[in-house]
């Protein structure tokens, strides 16, 4: 499989995780999104759930179908996006809050070391070179 095989195979994959998430985010895991926000956040913790959704769905649907044109800046926001929402998952782990099995300062922790993970994925799988 060639190199852009790959990237794009990533790129669509990512895209659908984030649409999926963001679904998540606007039904059936809204509780427990809501134990990722950070309590300095200005918004109600449902509020901002549901306002990130939205961005995750629009953020995947982009990864998915943005023009080649555009594909490196889609990753780089998609990349910021993690960027951003990363002191939730910081939140979770500080304030000892349970969601997505994630029931231990242990497991809290560990995640924490997925978002970089993330970032690098949405930057290499929309990168042109």
């Amino acid at each position: 499989m060639k190199e852009q095989d790959i990237k794009t195979v990533a790129r669509v994959l990512l895209g659908a995780s984030l649409v999926y998430a963001g679904i998540s985010h606007l039904t059936f895991a809204r509780k427990e999104f809501q134990a990722q926000v950070p309590d300095f956040v200005p918004l109600k913790k449902d509020d901002t759930v549901v306002y990130s959704g939205i961005a995750e769905i629009a953020m995947g649907s982009a990864l998915i179908a943005a023009p080649k044109e555009y594909r490196q800046r889609v990753g780089q926001a998609a990349a910021a996006f993690f960027t951003a929402v990363f002191p939730g998952n910081i939140a979770q782990l500080v304030n000892h809050r349970d969601a997505f099995g994630l029931d231990t300062d242990r497991k809290r922790f560990v995640r924490l070391f997925f978002q970089p993970v993330l970032i690098w994925w949405a930057l290499k799988s929309t990168s042109d070179k």
